[in-house]
């Protein structure tokens, strides 16, 4: 199976502004998740997708390959990914270059466990998923079967899960998980006829070890130095 890795980093980003080339622990930060994906003999490629000068050239010197330059409209505060990855792979298409499933690895996720992209991979040629996630485990407290969403009469709430009864013991709940951001692997036919990085056969890893820390704000890189001081990168 070939499987292309693409990294996704724009250079207009709003809440840490330039953030994928600014220094973490004197490091930019996308480094981090190219060093990462480089790290991989499961990649068959690793690609930057930026419509950004300078992102580009840092990421060549990283050792990332940057074939082409993002269009300006999918670069923007509110353009889709799905667009990003589709983009890339109608460019290899045309370059006679076909790849059977894109593996996504978002840069504002700098703290990935060693070796994590190798099990993901694994993990979705084993299951013959549509796609794979990295997850963690939702805190029993919060568990989606005992939230409660607002009914029809706002006065009163209803089991979010659409139950009647509410599961009472919590050694009875089912794990839940939530996305944590670090690695989307999904097939090129799911993302090329449905548009979606999911479809309906979805596997998981579970990213234990390391925090879930997606920066998108001045609070998060602080999160993130302060992990680098107290455990190192």
């Amino acid at each position: 199976m070939r499987i292309l890795g693409l990294i996704p980093a724009r250079g207009g980003s709003k809440g840490v502004v330039r953030k994928n080339l600014k220094p973490l622990n004197g490091i930019p930060l996308i480094a981090y998740t190219i060093e990462q994906a480089l790290s991989s003999s499961l990649l068959d490629r690793v690609v930057v997708s930026t419509e950004d000068e300078e992102i580009a050239t840092k990421s060549k010197d990283l050792g990332a390959d940057v074939p082409f330059m993002r269009p300006l409209e999918l670069a923007q505060d509110e353009s889709p990914t799905i667009d990003t990855i589709l983009h890339a792979l109608q460019y290899f298409k045309e370059k006679g270059e076909n790849f059977d499933a894109v593996c996504l690895l978002q840069p504002t996720v700098p703290f990935r466990k060693a070796g994590s992209i190798e099990l993901a991979i694994q993990q979705f040629v084993s299951t013959d998923a549509d796609s794979l996630i990295s997850v963690q485990e939702i805190p029993h407290q919060f568990n989606p079967n005992w939230a409660f969403i607002q009914g029809k009469n706002k006065q009163y709430l209803t089991l979010a899960n659409g139950e009647d009864k509410i599961i009472s013991r919590r050694q009875e709940l089912p794990k839940a998980f939530y996305r944590d951001g670090a690695i989307y692997i999904t097939k090129s036919e799911v993302l090329l006829e449905n548009i979606s990085l999911y479809g309906e056969r979805i596997t998981y890893l579970e990213n234990n070890g390391k925090p879930l820390i997606n920066i998108d704000t001045e609070e998060d890189w602080a999160l993130a130095e302060q992990y680098i001081s107290d455990h190192g990168s």
